[in-house]
């Protein structure tokens, strides 16, 4: 088994902390040719004033990396950008406001229609850099508001056609994106091959309490992305806890081969989250310790 390093793409969200240059010449440094960018300054937004896309053009060029996907958070407002940045160090939102209050599960038809422009904006932006796709939150995660999002979320499946971007949702938290069933009954009544979901073996046991093995057997028609990171059952906090790539209890070896039978061809992003120890010094690890792994 193998994989080559240009099915291989970077989350930036490790490198948060640091301005974009500094953190794309580190994943260049590392080895990796392809990046994810997250949807949060420094590394960037969907507002001009705020990020000039054709700054992070020049920049992933200067470094030989070519954009991925853009981790956005578009079709779930603040409350989805609220939801994962509170997990940040030093949290704030200073630009709330810019943003609907619960995406597409508002019940103010406005708030509804400025979340669609922010999503073609996204998909817009998608096609500009080069992305292959975009991620996306359905409204607030309740699986009640389904039959409310899902004509949205067709008509931003639309336009993404239209630009050749597809749409994939991550597994997260216990609601819809959290609960494997509900997530394939929705995208199943968006019925569009453009939208599907980031498939996140650690986020399923960590946060859902979800076989990753069965997860991945109920959405792989629908899996568009993938994301990698190692973790371990920590028996002080009764969950999984994040670790070096190849320490924990993820079998990468079995998804791979998996991905492999049903003609997955996409990228593998490999999300570095391990606390203790800094990015910028273990990055490498993560990256060689992956590829000795599947090799």
């Amino acid at each position: 088994m193998g994989i080559d390093v240009s099915k291989v793409t970077a989350p930036s969200i490790a490198l948060i902390h640091l301005p974009l240059e500094e953190a794309l010449k580190i994943l260049a440094d590392v080895g990796f040719k392809k990046v994810d960018l997250l949807e949060k300054m420094p590394h960037f937004s969907l507002f001009d004033d705020e990020c000039n896309p054709n700054e992070v053009k020049k920049i992933a060029t200067k470094y030989g990396l070519q954009i991925n996907f853009l981790n956005t958070y578009v079709g779930g407002g603040a409350h989805a950008r609220e939801s994962a940045w509170r997990h940040h160090p030093g949290f704030t939102f200073p630009n709330r406001h810019r943003y609907t209050s619960k995406g597409f599960a508002s019940d103010d038809p406005d708030e509804v229609k400025r979340e669609y422009e922010l999503v073609c904006r996204a998909i817009d932006l998608a096609a500009f850099l080069g992305a292959r796709g975009i991620r996306f939150v359905p409204g607030d995660d309740d699986p009640n508001k389904i039959d409310k999002i899902v004509p949205w979320l067709k008509k931003c499946a639309a336009y993404a056609e239209k630009k050749h971007i597809c749409m994939a949702t991550e597994n997260h938290d216990t609601g819809i994106m959290g609960t494997p069933e509900i997530l394939v009954d929705m995208l199943n009544k968006i019925g569009s091959p453009n939208v599907g979901v980031i498939y996140e073996p650690l986020n399923l046991l960590e946060q859902a309490s979800y076989d990753y093995r069965k997860a991945f057997e109920i959405m792989r028609e629908y899996i568009l992305h993938v994301h990698f990171k190692d973790g371990k059952l920590d028996p002080n906090i009764r969950n999984y806890r994040p670790v070096m790539m190849g320490e924990g209890e993820i079998d990468f070896k079995w998804i791979l081969r998996r991905l492999d039978e049903i003609g997955y061809n996409y990228e593998i992003a490999l999300e570095y989250e391990v606390v203790e120890v800094p990015p910028e010094k273990g990055l490498r690890q993560y990256f060689e310790n992956f590829f000795r792994l599947v090799t």
